[in-house]
């Protein structure tokens, strides 16, 4: 079917109906909850995390790499189209999305996302809406954090409110927040999403709506995304525990494999929490561990007590990482290291490994 859609995709005009049947039907096949779209695909180009923010860095070169940025000819060659899968508030589906674009095949003309990503060049262009063209540079949001639902509340203005049907307000109101976020982002932390008539009294722009779900996240995260706590339990002493939170689906919807992790360490201090070389150690491990995984696994939990270090991993188990992970473990200086893995689809485990310790995520 790649010919005729990109067809319709080359002369922006809608798939068939009966290839759109059949795409669904197909789509369905993965599951139920999914829709699907195709669309161009976004020449990237180096974004701002690659500029050199170093105290000394030549003023000049920085100049130099906020211009080029700026320059079209500086877009990444790649592939002309783009097909996205949408999994919408299914969490299962999004986790099957995932697992279908990260079975894609390299390709040069088309390029597979399991969500519908942020674009936000397409907030300063036009959108044509109920026979309307829409300056979409004009959009202007108002935002309110809900305490009740820990979600964003988003009003959305645009001049040409006015000249649309309530249905239509609504969905370009939608779209924009999309366009703002990703379908991830957008789940995770927007809630009522509505049109306004009249200018917001201190507005803010699409472009500013991903810095706010950023500080929710570190609002709701404790400190970068984890939480930390210490304890004390009889004839053991002392122990630690440091917990990701919040801990979202969404985040992670490719990893279901468990893997508990448990390193026993010789070097202690009264409370048998790890000092000197055995912390050396430790730290070195888990950074090796991570820099392994990459986005094939994640460490959700890890408690210290008793002189041993328990590590709660997440892993792809289609990636084919777990032979290399479990390599790392072997030949560890200051004992044996246990590893039980099993699928884990529905995050059984690290419900178990953080619910003794709720009161941190209350407090």
């Amino acid at each position: 079917m790649r010919t005729a859609l990109a067809d319709a995709v080359a002369k922006d005009q809608p798939v068939p109906s009966e290839l759109s049947d059949r795409l669904t039907a197909l789509v369905h096949k993965i599951h139920p909850d999914l829709d699907w779209e195709v669309g161009t695909a976004p020449r990237s180009a180096d974004s701002a995390e690659d500029l050199d923010l170093s105290p000394d860095v030549d003023p000049e070169k920085l100049l130099q790499q906020l211009a080029a940025m700026d320059d079209p000819s500086h877009l990444t060659e790649g592939p002309e189209y783009a097909m996205t899968l949408r999994p919408g508030r299914s969490d299962e589906a999004r986790v099957q999305s995932e697992r279908w674009a990260r079975s894609a095949p390299d390709d040069d003309q088309w390029v597979f996302h399991p969500v519908r990503p942020a674009d936000l060049d397409q907030l300063s262009g036009t959108v044509r809406w109920d026979d309307h063209e829409l300056d979409l540079s004009h959009v202007l949001l108002s935002v309110r954090v809900n305490p009740s639902t820990s979600k964003i509340d988003v009003g959305v203005y645009h001049p040409d409110n006015m000249f649309l049907a309530e249905e239509s307000r609504t969905r370009i109101a939608e779209h924009v927040t999309l366009l703002a976020l990703g379908e991830d982002d957008y789940v995770l932390w927007i809630g009522r999403v509505h049109p306004l008539d009249e200018k917001p009294i201190d507005p803010i722009t699409p472009a500013n709506l991903p810095s706010v779900a950023k500080q929710m996240g570190d609002m709701l995260g404790g400190q970068d995304g984890w939480v930390r706590g210490t304890y004390k339990l009889p004839l053991v002493g002392g122990g630690e525990i440091l917990l990701r939170h919040p801990l979202k689906r969404r985040n992670f919807p490719a990893l279901t494999l468990a893997a508990h992790v448990i390193v026993p360490f010789t070097n202690t201090d009264e409370d048998k929490q790890p000092t000197g070389e055995s912390e050396e150690a430790l730290e070195s491990l888990q950074s090796t561990l991570e820099s392994l995984l990459g986005d094939n696994g994640a460490l959700f939990g890890r408690r210290t007590d008793g002189g041993k270090r328990q590590f709660l991993y997440y892993l792809d188990p289609d990636s084919g990482v777990l032979p290399q992970f479990e390599n790392v473990l072997v030949d560890w200086p200051e004992g044996e290291i246990k590893l039980r893995t099993e699928l884990d689809p529905e995050w059984r485990h690290i419900t178990m490994f953080r619910k003794p310790f709720r009161n941190l995520f209350e407090s």
